[in-house]
């Protein structure tokens, strides 16, 4: 019975942790993007998203790495058997990379905190999609263990997921490119303003 309630703790866990360092590096680019607002915006919402992000991480995100290990320790003290299965050593090399890019997000906040950030939001998307890969390549590992897939439906699967990060990436160029826009053509239209009223 045991077994089982480390189990669930351990998916609960598991769950809380990504969805915190999923929307962890959502607010570093809101951060970074508040730096093009004019002030006093930009100094409100920087404020605000270093709050966010910190709070974020310190309630939520390392809580439930915290969680997400201490219950799997336990279910490897009810089964230490799967220490000597090789889809085991492969998941623990996925999830110590896993808590690297953790601790390389709480390095990030405390960057933004103080200002000395050199990401752009589009380097800081691409960070975000990190954890997804991570998370897919877990989950098979956990699920098929040492029978891993490589036929058709196996590629089929890895093209959709590759297609849904890279459409992800074309939106939020789209979104940039008409955001710059719509700022050039504001300032077109503040220049012909101040145009008409001199002459």
């Amino acid at each position: 019975m045991a077994y089982y309630w480390f189990k669930s703790f351990h998916i609960i866990g598991v769950v809380v942790w990504f969805a915190g360092l999923f929307y962890l590096v959502r607010l570093f680019i809101y951060h970074v993007e508040a730096e093009q607002e004019p002030e006093p915006a930009r100094s409100v919402l920087k404020k605000q998203y270093a709050i966010m992000e910190t709070r974020l991480l310190k309630i939520i995100t390392t809580p439930g790495m915290i969680m997400t290990l201490i219950m799997a320790g336990g279910l490897l003290w009810q089964r230490p058997d799967v220490l000597h299965e090789t889809w085991m050593h492969a998941k623990l090399g996925f999830v110590a990379l896993l808590m690297a890019y953790h601790m390389y997000c709480a390095k990030l906040r405390k960057q933004l905190a103080v200002g000395e950030c050199k990401w752009s939001p589009k380097q800081l998307r691409a960070l975000n999609e990190g954890p997804t890969l991570l998370l897919v390549t877990i989950v098979m590992l956990v699920i098929f263990q040492n029978s891993f897939p490589t036929g058709v439906t196996t590629w089929l699967i890895a093209g959709l997921v590759l297609s849904f990060l890279i459409t992800i990436q074309l939106y939020a160029r789209k979104r940039r490119l008409d955001k710059e826009r719509e700022a050039a053509e504001q300032i077109e239209a503040s220049v012909g303003e101040q145009v008409l009223q001199n002459s």
